[in-house]
């Protein structure tokens, strides 16, 4: 039996339970607060930009590298945000300017043991996972290195942007006599092709933020004297300005390309298009342009 996009979508939403989130306690508190609290991930949204919520790495001394602690409170962040109606963009950035994400924090990795190392794998695939399926758009801002774990990040990111002065960016690890473990060789492959995963791996060349845009690792470059984050948030508002169902639907067709065929997904395009005719947002935009001004879209 085949089932609609929009049947297939509810099943997942009813599968997933959401957990306790400690960014629960920060999401209307500023980042000052929330950094004082010693969060090492929580969530925070853009006051002067409806729809727009940032999910902030806070371990500024370590770069953002990728602790236990900070996979459970991203992973308790993401599961929280997936059912805020009131995000319809979210942003990953670091919480500090000149910092994205290191990768794994290789002093806390040297103290594990192989079962924790092989749990903390299997946690951070599931994040990177949830990350890549949110139902709405997501943007990495790329204000600093972003290095193994921290790239695999930024790919699992609808889309990527690195500030204009950022020159680390890439997936190192076969010098660390390891490959990239949490999705890189799969992400970046389909990303960029064959050859060149295969160029940017094997080399363990690390990139400048113009480099990595040359060759499609990063989809923008901030201006000179801008943030990736300022680009993010341009981005943003052009995104939150369109309808979030379509938004989400056009998210959910656009992402099963590559394990569709053609037809299947025409078929799927089909599904996703049909239900978004009976929405309430849908009238409005008729409305609006029949009334020539913006429309003011809900998500109903």
């Amino acid at each position: 039996m085949i089932l609609t996009a929009l049947r297939v979508s509810t099943l997942t939403a009813r599968r997933a339970v959401p957990v306790r989130c400690a960014a629960r306690r920060f999401i209307q508190t500023s980042q000052t607060q929330a950094s004082a609290n010693g969060a090492e991930a929580y969530l925070e949204p853009d006051g002067n930009h409806p729809g727009v919520t940032s999910l902030l790495l806070n371990r500024p001394k370590a770069k953002n590298a990728i602790s236990l602690r900070l996979l459970k409170e991203f992973q308790e962040c993401l599961d929280t945000v997936q059912f805020d109606k009131n995000t319809r963009v979210l942003v990953v950035r670091s919480s500090t300017i000149g910092s994205f994400c290191a990768g794994a924090d290789l002093i806390e990795r040297a103290s594990m043991t192989k079962a924790q190392v092989d749990k903390f794998l299997i946690d951070l695939r599931r994040a990177l996972g949830t990350l890549e399926n949110l139902p709405m758009p997501t943007i990495a801002a790329i204000d600093g290195p972003a290095l193994g774990g921290g790239l695999e990040l930024g790919l699992a990111c609808d889309l990527r942007v690195a500030g204009h002065a950022v020159t680390k960016i890439g997936l190192p690890e076969v010098k660390l006599g390891i490959i990239p473990g949490a999705g890189g060789t799969q992400r970046l492959t389909r990303l960029l092709g064959l050859a060149k995963a295969k160029d940017l791996i094997f080399t363990a060349r690390v990139m400048t933020a113009a480099e990595a845009h040359q060759i499609g690792a990063v989809d923008y470059v901030s201006d000179p004297d801008t943030t990736a984050y300022d680009k993010a948030l341009q981005l943003a508002q052009q995104m939150t300005a369109n309808a979030p169902l379509a938004l989400k639907a056009a998210k959910q067709a656009i992402s099963r390309v590559p394990e569709l065929g053609l037809e299947s997904g025409l078929d799927f395009e089909r599904a996703s298009y049909e239900p978004l005719l009976h929405t309430k947002d849908r009238l409005e935009a008729l409305q609006a342009f029949k009334e020539k001004r913006a429309p003011v879209f809900k998500g109903e």
